[in-house]
């Protein structure tokens, strides 16, 4: 009477790393399969699996007990379910050999699935679960830790924005009160999480580079994207002073008043910038596509029915001449000033563009 003492692997950790059929029976056979098995992946838990197998085995042939060591695992991704490919190799085993009972080594929780399939074949005697003790122990952590910290970008990323917010957190307390202070920090930590993770620390690290470029080159765009800045800067300001007297105002009232106020200046600003690439485009002599020369008016269009539904929300005194405008009409009439200035730069854009033309092969 023989106790098998049988090493599963479900996710044919063995077959794939070695290429051996199994079952693989007998010591001498596993204990080749350890090394072949270590060297494909040293990593392996497969790899303790299968010694702490040896060792069970070694200890009960000690005790007395006629024990056999085997490896069972199912075979590579095919047809075959991997729990019906562990029976038949338990099947085999039990037929080939006089055996009376099993030990089952198992090293993850995959494995000890098959456990009912060999129950149902063989008594067990006991299951021995295999665990790393480095994956338990502090060691694993100082470890992981160790190698975080040697990753700069991870560093950067992640220890950084960290160690501000803690240095913060103390001055916060102090002049503000805790909710305000942890809001504070909320809104630091999610910052540099957005910083990061919209790309923007890409485009600052750019800026150097392209402003340089820009300075040498002599390109009218430098001019433009320079005014485009300030007028930016004074739309925002302008639309910060119109929404100052209105703290107790309805939220949609407060936007409306903004943009309305900004709207002139943050449009001038775009068309600005556009028109200083189109330019910088012509001074080079390069192509002029459809869509480019239409940005400007486009801007201009948006920023002129933006203008109207604003004014129309606020209801802006706004006179034509000697004729008074009712609400409604005042925002027809910069909706269809708009759609106007749109039409003609589409229609200006067509007029003056011009495509790459495709080499003539002779």
């Amino acid at each position: 009477m023989t106790t098998l003492v049988c090493c599963l692997d479900r996710d044919s950790t063995v077959t794939t790393a070695t290429g051996v059929t199994p079952p693989v029976v007998g010591w001498e056979a596993v204990r080749s399969l350890v090394t072949d098995v270590g060297l494909a992946d040293p990593e392996a838990t497969t790899v303790n699996c299968l010694l702490e197998a040896l060792r069970v085995t070694r200890d009960l042939n000690d005790a007395g007990t006629d024990a056999m060591v085997a490896v069972v695992s199912a075979s590579p991704p095919g047809t075959t379910a991997p729990d019906r490919a562990v029976a038949d190799q338990i099947d085999d085993l039990a037929a080939d050999y006089d055996l009376t009972a099993t030990v089952v080594v198992t090293g993850t929780t995959d494995d000890e699935r098959l456990l009912p399939v060999i129950e149902s074949r063989l008594q067990v005697d006991g299951v021995d679960r295999v665990v790393v003790r480095q994956a338990r122990d502090i060691e694993s952590t100082y470890y992981l830790l160790k190698q975080f910290l040697a990753d700069e970008e991870l560093r950067t990323t992640v220890l950084v924005p960290l160690g501000i917010s803690l240095l913060l957190l103390p001055a916060l307390l102090l002049w503000f009160s805790p909710a305000v202070a942890l809001a504070g920090l909320a809104a630091v930590l999610g910052g540099a999480v957005l910083y990061k993770g919209l790309g923007i620390d890409e485009y600052v690290g750019r800026f150097p580079k392209v402003s340089r470029e820009l300075l040498y080159s002599g390109q009218v765009s430098l001019v433009t994207y320079v005014t485009a800045a300030g007028l930016t800067i004074v739309g925002l300001v302008s639309g910060g002073i119109a929404v100052t007297p209105l703290p107790d105002s309805l939220a949609p009232i407060v936007a409306a008043t903004f943009l309305h106020s900004s709207s002139p200046w943050l449009t001038g600003a775009a068309v600005t910038a556009a028109t200083g690439r189109l330019l910088d485009r012509r001074i080079a002599d390069e192509p002029l596509p459809t869509a480019m020369l239409s940005l400007p008016a486009g801007l201009l269009a948006i920023g002129v029915i933006a203008r109207g539904f604003t004014g129309y929300l606020l209801t802006v005194e706004f006179v034509v001449g000697s004729v008074g405008l009712s609400p409604i009409q005042r925002l027809a009439v910069f909706v269809a000033s708009g759609i106007l200035v749109s039409l003609l730069g589409v229609t200006l854009a067509t007029a003056l563009a011009t495509q790459p033309t495709d080499p003539v092969s002779e």
